[in-house]
């Protein structure tokens, strides 16, 4: 019903997350360095390449909170229409729980974003909203769909999701919108909740009903 990777990978992902939090905040010297020699190039490169810039800043908005949000509950509301009631748990708490996560993150930590910036925001940016909802919404769907797909569809699907989460990552370093520190907090951060989620939204359901759990694993319908 809904595929559900091995617990190891959720708890890796924020067992990284946790480390990455603690860098970020303890102003580690070295990640530091990093994120603003990676800044300061993109700098030079946006600034040599407006065009670039115009067309990234329209295109990273398909993963902005609202579309995200809006995406959610109509994906959730097809699902319980259809009486997936599991599914539609699943698709409505990735749709919640994700947002929130970050945007209390943004609120309780302080993380300013780079300076001089291709894009005007008054807000920390630890971890990437954009980046935290594009690699959640497109989780989210590997799961969703993989019980129900053979093998090419899977590989499919998953080259799909893979290729809009660091997009939507990149766009955001591209803007300035973010440190890369940001944009890997964003992909953490979804690869260790929505799994999570996922064993949640079938936690107490028959066995029949809610599969083996190794459908990632195995490669079986």
């Amino acid at each position: 019903m809904i595929a559900r990777p091995h617990p190891a990978v959720p708890l890796l992902a924020l067992a990284a997350f946790t480390v990455l939090l603690a860098l970020v905040t303890g102003g580690w010297a070295p990640l530091d360095d990093l994120d603003t020699a990676v800044a300061d190039a993109l700098r030079r490169h946006g600034a040599g390449n407006p065009d670039l810039v115009a067309v990234v800043r329209v295109a990273t908005d398909v993963a902005a909170t609202l579309s995200y949000l809006a995406a959610g509950v109509v994906v959730t509301v097809v699902l319980a229409v259809r009486r997936d009631r599991v599914r539609a748990v699943f698709c409505a708490a990735v749709t919640v729980v994700v947002p929130v996560l970050w945007a209390l993150m943004h609120w309780l930590l302080h993380h300013p974003r780079p300076p001089d910036a291709f894009v005007e925001i008054d807000s920390n940016g630890f971890p990437s909203g954009h980046t935290s909802n594009a690699a959640a919404a497109a989780l989210a769907a590997v799961l969703l769909l993989w019980p129900r797909q053979g093998r090419t569809a899977r590989t499919v699907t998953v080259l799909l999701a893979v290729t809009f989460a660091l997009y939507v990552g990149i766009t955001r370093l591209v803007l300035l919108a973010h440190w890369p520190a940001d944009v890997l907090g964003g992909w953490l951060l979804a690869l260790g909740v929505v799994p999570l989620l996922a064993r949640a939204a079938v936690a107490g359901r028959p066995a029949a009903a809610r599969g083996t759990g190794r459908e990632v694993r195995s490669g079986s319908r």
